[in-house]
């Protein structure tokens, strides 16, 4: 099952004439390269088997970013004593790395649309090894900081494109299901962190470097195994090797595909490609809204890496390993959600299959509504139930709930997006991707300073209100969407 008119989307690229550096008329239309119906190397065409295995990969690399973002929390204190800050300076550590996951993805993602998803994740990842490494070896607090920045920022490469390479392999009746698991792995990171963190940092024998130690082992790991067995899964870059091919095995010099002629002087890549997700993000009606929605919910899902200790350490006591356990909880939540996420997707396929095959972007939105009541209904409960005399249990249940919201809503913001932008997939993402850093690496540094002024239960009501308001976007995408869409000026006429 390849892409359903790959000449639409071939010919997307080579009608943009500021791309190309050949005139048309040099090149004959007839020896352009494109997929054959049943081509091989077209990576939707690949056996279900060996994408899973491929899907499984990427997983592997984004839970690798996600992971690296808090599995250093639980040492905070610790850091903050050994190289002589406040607890408030040392949540650094955590709003650095995600200041990295602010600039990567806009170098990351244009990237990969011009050399492949290969060579923009796994060197950047190999770098995100050693710089956890240099965190761990830092014995001052700009060293901490600084490392850990470029940490986030070479780790945030997996987190900004593996969503499109997954759209390059899974057609949009599949895709929902691969974009489920993947969604576990990128959401799953960031609940499964601390608890790896403080169970290193509580062992007598290890001290807070370890965290990043562990760390860096495990994207090592991880790198081995996509460097071997990763392939390129681009169709841009695969359909332009197919033309080397080509030209090679027939000697006849006129095949081509528009990928070769890509203008690559500073000048087009800085104006063109690295710019295309700020462009997105600022021009781009539905990129605008996605990414302002997902950013909240994303920076409230960083924000409880600060809140979960205050209120289960410090507030009820518990032991510094025993605290971290409602992060499963929100981990729980995140997977229980991929149920719902799967059953829309064959739902999805119905509707599409309806509309003679064409894409629905706003048949993928039910479950974001089911998650905004959700993480309506988790904020105002763990609001009020977090502190004793209220059993521990309601404040547990109350992180379950948001992790069934955040997962919910954040999954099928990825899908619209790539249903909707196709090849440009990434650069979609990477603009989502760039506006919920920011809000990710604020929020956490307001956590001690707002529950101090205000307490528990009303600081974290401001974060429900904030949900309150924002709860109607799903259900006006779903009515006034097919409208927006109709504004985007870089939609491909066959996004899949």
């Amino acid at each position: 099952m390849g892409p359903k008119n790959p000449i639409s989307r071939i010919g997307h690229a080579f009608n943009s004439t500021s791309r190309v550096e050949k005139e048309p008329g040099e090149l004959d239309p007839a020896f352009l390269v494109k997929w054959d119906r049943e081509d091989p190397s077209n990576p939707q065409n690949w056996p279900v088997r060996y994408k899973c295995w491929v899907t499984f990969q990427l997983g592997m690399l984004a839970l690798a970013g996600s992971l690296g973002s808090s599995i250093m929390t639980p040492a905070d204190h610790i850091i903050a004593e050994y190289v002589g800050v406040s607890q408030e300076v040392a949540v650094l550590d955590v709003t650095l790395y995600l200041v990295g996951f602010i600039f990567g993805p806009i170098i990351w993602a244009p990237m990969s649309e011009i050399w492949g998803r290969r060579v923009s994740i796994l060197p950047a990842v190999f770098c995100q090894a050693l710089f956890a490494i240099g965190t761990s070896r830092s014995t001052t607090a700009t060293s901490v900081f600084v490392t850990r920045f470029f940490t986030g920022f070479f780790g945030s490469a997996p987190i900004s494109n593996v969503i499109a390479a997954l759209g390059d392999m899974w057609t949009r009746e599949t895709r929902g299901i691969a974009v489920s698991l993947y969604a576990v792995a990128v959401n799953g990171g960031p609940s499964l962190g601390p608890v790896i963190g403080a169970a290193l940092v509580s062992n007598s024998n290890l001290n807070w470097r370890w965290p990043g130690y562990i760390l860096a082992i495990w994207v090592f790991v991880t790198f081995a195994m996509a460097a071997f067995f990763l392939p390129e899964v681009y169709p841009m870059v695969l359909l332009k090797q197919k033309a080397q091919r080509l030209r090679e095995e027939t000697g006849d010099m006129r095949y081509y595909h528009p990928h070769e002629h890509l203008k690559l002087d500073v000048h087009s890549i800085v104006t063109k490609q690295l710019s295309r997700p700020m462009v997105m993000l600022f021009t781009e009606p539905i990129v605008t809204c996605i990414a302002t929605y997902a950013s909240f919910v994303y920076g409230v899902m960083y924000l409880t890496l600060e809140v979960f200790p205050i209120v289960f350490q410090e507030i009820r006591g518990w032991h510094p390993v025993v605290a971290t356990l409602p992060f499963l909880a929100l981990l729980l939540g995140v997977i229980s959600s991929v149920g719902l996420n799967i059953w829309n997707q064959y739902r999805y396929n119905e509707i599409a299959q309806k509309a003679n095959g064409k894409a629905v972007p706003e048949a993928r939105l039910p479950p974001m509504a089911f998650g905004a009541v959700f993480f309506v209904i988790g904020s105002f409960m763990f609001a009020w139930t977090a502190t004793p005399p209220h059993h521990w249990i309601l404040p547990c249940l109350a992180a379950l709930f948001i992790g069934v919201g955040f997962n919910c809503i954040f999954q099928q913001c990825l899908n619209f997006l790539v249903d909707m932008y196709g090849i440009y997939a990434a650069s979609s993402t990477a603009a989502v991707t760039f506006l919920r850093s920011i809000m990710a690496a604020g929020l956490p540094m307001a956590a001690r300073p707002m529950i101090r002024a205000l307490d528990v239960g009303p600081a974290v009501s401001i974060i429900g209100a904030v949900a309150v308001v924002l709860l109607p976007i799903p259900f006006l995408f779903m009515k006034y969407g097919p409208r927006l869409r109709r504004l985007s000026k870089l939609t491909p006429e066959d996004p899949n």
